[in-house]
């Protein structure tokens, strides 16, 4: 029986998981919950699984009478876990990610802001203290699959020749550039496959998601950018492909359901039947298309993917940037056009630090989520 801590329990993707760990009650001990605002979903949680730990952003040690109220960044080092499913959203998720690889836990990590944010020390955890990080996130999960069996050089890579992460385009992808100046709340929120939370949504309409996933791929499987291709694949059918140094590709297809990399995460390396995890209808038609993206309609992508490149704590500040930017476009404060301006304004304020460390990173996200803020009219 695995033991598992879930962190963001009361979130889409800590739901799904807890949805997989009912089909296989035989297989899993929970032994922590952290939740966040939603304390009524939270205590239906630890009704149902009796976790020995909770914790909550929103309420206090007595509200959870019975369980220990321990906090995240302690929980995850727990002798009696296994492994921590860390469905955050923003930076929160960095310290409980650090601790729980220095604790030796497989981490199943589906916030990407951590790696993100510190995806040079997260390796280096990875390597110094034997845990191990687990892609949940669909495409690098889709690249994970594809690259099983594929033989290793001697410095133990995969000779790959391109990584090819498939965007849906969002709900703008035909929309006529001059209007997308005034497009809505309620239109960016609408995507066109996917059902997610709100901030995931609107960074699923700038493809600043799938910025974020190339980051996280170069991280997870040591590519070099120029072998990170995005294109747009609006089925959603194909999550990711790897082309390897003979011409092959492999694919990993599927309806688009968290689900799949979730269950694959919390079992690798096995593969078990789930009746709930929907599956590829091959008796209807399909169409499989593909379209280069458009720099010019998702300007976050390559303001993105230029401040990765030049690392120390730019990513950080991305990350942050990012976050207050369409919490306030959400909030009505600024236009959809206004996201990649603030978070362009903001690094190009910002002072690099190297990033060597957790502090480091954590300032230049404090720095950005404060200036950010400021930008944006407080």
């Amino acid at each position: 029986m695995k033991r598992i801590a879930v962190l963001g329990s009361t979130g889409s993707i800590g739901r799904q998981t807890l949805d997989i760990v009912r089909a296989f009650p035989d297989e899993f001990e929970v032994v922590g919950l952290a939740g966040g605002s939603n304390t009524g979903l939270l205590r239906q949680q630890v009704e149902e699984f009796r976790p020995a730990h909770v914790w909550s952003a929103a309420a206090g040690g007595d509200a959870f009478p019975g369980q220990s109220f321990t906090p995240m960044e302690e929980m995850v080092g727990l002798e009696r876990v296994d492994q921590v499913m860390v469905a955050l959203m923003g930076s929160v998720g960095l310290v409980p990610t650090l601790n729980a690889l220095a604790s030796g836990k497989t981490v199943a990590l589906s916030n990407k802001e951590p790696i993100v944010m510190a995806g040079r020390i997260i390796k280096d955890y990875e390597a110094r203290y034997g845990g191990r990080v687990l892609p949940v996130d669909s495409e690098p999960s889709a690249i994970w699959q594809c690259l099983q069996g594929e033989p290793v050089d001697e410095r133990g890579q995969w000779e790959i020749r391109r990584l090819l992460i498939t965007a849906s385009g969002g709900p703008f992808r035909t929309t006529p550039l001059e209007e997308m100046e005034n497009v809505t709340r309620e239109q960016a929120l609408r995507h066109p496959t996917w059902r997610m939370g709100r901030k995931i949504t609107i960074d699923s309409a700038t493809l600043m998601n799938k910025a974020f996933e190339v980051i996280e791929t170069h991280w997870l499987f040591g590519v070099p950018w120029e072998r990170i291709e995005v294109v747009v694949h609006p089925q959603s059918t194909i999550h990711s492909m790897v082309e390897f140094a003979d011409g092959s590709v492999k694919a990993q297809l599927g309806p688009p359901d968290m689900r799949l990399p979730i269950q694959y995460a919390l079992f690798y390396p096995q593969r078990l039947p789930n009746a709930m995890i929907p599956r590829l209808d091959t008796s209807v038609s399909h169409s499989l298309s593909f379209d280069p993206l458009e720099p010019a309609r998702y300007p976050c992508f390559p303001l993105a993917i230029e401040a990765a490149r030049r690392g120390g704590t730019y990513p950080a500040v991305l990350s942050a940037a990012d976050e207050v930017a369409v919490q306030a476009f959400l909030d009505g404060k600024i236009g959809y056009g206004g996201i990649h301006r603030l978070v362009e304004q903001t690094l190009s304020e910002h002072s690099p630090l190297p990033g060597e460390d957790a502090g480091e990173v954590l300032e230049a996200d404090a720095w950005a989520s404060g200036r950010a803020r400021e930008l944006a009219g407080g």
